[in-house]
């Protein structure tokens, strides 16, 4: 059980609940709180003028809404914005937006009564997701287009995600025995005005991020190793004169990975001896390929750029991000723009260029594998089948490089792209829904383009029939991965064992520990 309120939820915590469906309960401290806040906005309120409450919206603030159209007011706003278009959002992803909305509420600044916190819980639980588009939201006056989609299921209205089906949100409201939300005085805008869909991407996006820096770093090591590369470019007393944290994490993460392996070499025993001296011409590189070299220059700061997500994007999650704020505890309300979605926005811009250069890596390290004039070691397409009749790899390595290059086209930033809009009101936006999609996007592509290097790596290792020099770490996943993908000579289709290796990689704890 994973309580919402009362503490700030972790990273942990959330991919508990929407990773691993956690059961949520709402703390009793924060239930009340949220009590306190609703009664306050409700006495403070009389006889004000408080924008969103007796108020049109945005641009429509200069009109007054007279009494009997207050609570119709939320109502209409809920209807008119749930306006999203494109694909529906994933299952995962939705949850995620339900939680990030949730903690958001359960600050008890935002004016709303109880049932809303309770409906939602109940939804998450059951897994009731609400149907939601991918498109629609500018992230200024926060996510309000995909929001609606949201308040429009919880006041019965809409679609949902049920048993895996679209289904209209009564027929499942009745089948559940669930009440939908009834509106007291501005929850409409309450669960509308937020930065929780593009908070709820960005969370689920550093997890997925954290596994496939994981596994970047095991696969560079294995190239590494099944190349017999040099010891010293991992080593402390190199990395250890640069002064970045990432880097140093990542040289550990080699160091601990490659431990024990009888396949990399000792630059001291092979090179440092006079024998060497005598040769005019060295068959063997002196120093391997930056792809192979620099790994702990490269992701380190893909490392550095996952934490500073985590950091920023766990902050959102735990803030309050509507608008008006309701502070009971001042006795007052406050207007202002806690829904500006920047600070996600620019988070997930570093963290899609990040990880756009983490699948360049990977191509590159692909590339050194199956281009025998470049390893001198293996059969081009690391082909264990005949020459000129079998192909290997080389059909693999062409959806790799195209898979790359969209990431990089991916990677121009949401966060400098604000166009104005909402009669100018809103004129100046964050697109962060936008960019923490985008960025999803860009992940989901380098799980593909990592599974083929992985494929070819296991390939590489039984051509040379090196298994039992491996590392004890790199066998143990050669044994997990070869369990899924085995050995093959002869050509056969390879979409499905690609899809396998993915899932495995989408689906598997970080190899890496961020702990510390």
């Amino acid at each position: 059980m994973v309580y919402i309120g009362g503490k700030n939820l972790s990273l942990s915590d959330f991919s508990d609940i929407v990773f691993k469906k956690g059961e949520i309960g709402l703390d009793e401290g924060a239930v009340a709180k949220v009590g306190v806040n609703y009664k306050f906005l409700q006495q403070f309120s009389a006889n004000k003028l408080i924008y969103g409450i007796n108020t049109g919206f945005g641009p429509m603030a200069q009109y007054k809404v007279s009494e009997e159209n207050l609570l119709p007011l939320q109502y209409n706003l809920i209807r008119s914005h749930s306006s999203g278009g494109g694909k529906l959002l994933p299952h995962l992803l939705v949850k995620a937006l339900m939680v990030a909305r949730l903690n958001s509420l359960m600050q008890g600044y935002s004016g709303v009564h109880t049932e809303v916190a309770e409906l939602l819980r109940e939804l998450i639980n059951r897994d009731i997701t609400p149907c939601i588009f991918e498109h629609g939201g500018v992230g200024a006056s926060g996510d309000l287009v995909q929001l609606a989609h949201l308040a429009l299921v919880m006041i019965g209205e809409g679609e949902v995600i049920y048993d895996g089906r679209v289904c209209p949100t009564a027929e499942v409201f009745q089948k559940e025995g669930i009440t939908p939300m009834s509106i007291h005085i501005r929850e409409g805008l309450a669960i509308l005005n937020g930065t929780s869909a593009m908070t709820g991407v960005g969370m689920v996006n550093i997890i997925q991020a954290q596994k496939l820096l994981g596994w970047s770093m095991l696969l560079s090591a294995m190239t590494n190793e099944v190349v017999a590369a040099y010891d010293d470019h991992f080593s402390y007393e190199l990395n250890i004169v640069k002064h970045h944290k990432g880097q140093n994490k990542v040289a550990a993460a080699l160091r601990d990975i490659l431990k024990d392996s009888k396949m990399i070499r000792s630059r001291s025993e092979h090179l440092y001896n006079s024998e060497n001296l005598e040769q005019e011409v060295f068959e063997d590189k002196v120093q391997e390929y930056y792809s192979l070299r620099c790994v702990t220059q490269i992701l380190g700061p893909v490392y550095d750029t996952v934490c500073q997500a985590e950091n920023v994007l766990v902050n959102e999650l735990n803030s309050v991000n509507d608008n008006p704020i309701i502070d009971h505890e001042n006795k007052n309300i406050f207007h202002g723009g806690n829904f500006h979605g920047d600070y996600v926005s620019l988070e997930m811009d570093k963290l899609k260029i990040a990880i756009t250069k983490l699948s360049m890596l990977s191509e590159r390290q692909l590339n050194y594998l199956l281009n025998d004039k470049l390893n001198h070691k293996f059969p081009p397409f690391v082909n264990l089948g005949v020459l000129g009749f079998n192909f290997g790899m080389q059909g693999m390595q062409f959806t790799a490089t195209s898979t790359v290059a969209e990431n990089q086209t991916l990677s121009f930033p949401m966060y400098v792209h604000s166009i104005p809009n909402n009669n100018d009101n809103q004129d100046i936006v964050s697109m962060g829904c936008n960019a923490a999609l985008m960025t999803k996007r860009v992940i989901d592509n380098s799980f593909e383009v990592l599974a083929i290097q992985m494929m070819t790596v296991l390939q590489a290792i039984d051509h040379i029939g090196c298994v039992a020099e491996l590392s004890p770490k790199t066998k143990f996943f050669y044994d997990e991965l070869r369990a899924i993908f085995p050995r093959f000579v002869e050509d056969k289709p390879k979409y499905k064992d690609l899809e396998r290796v993915k899932a495995y990689f989408e689906k598997s704890e970080p190899v890496i520990s961020f702990a510390g």
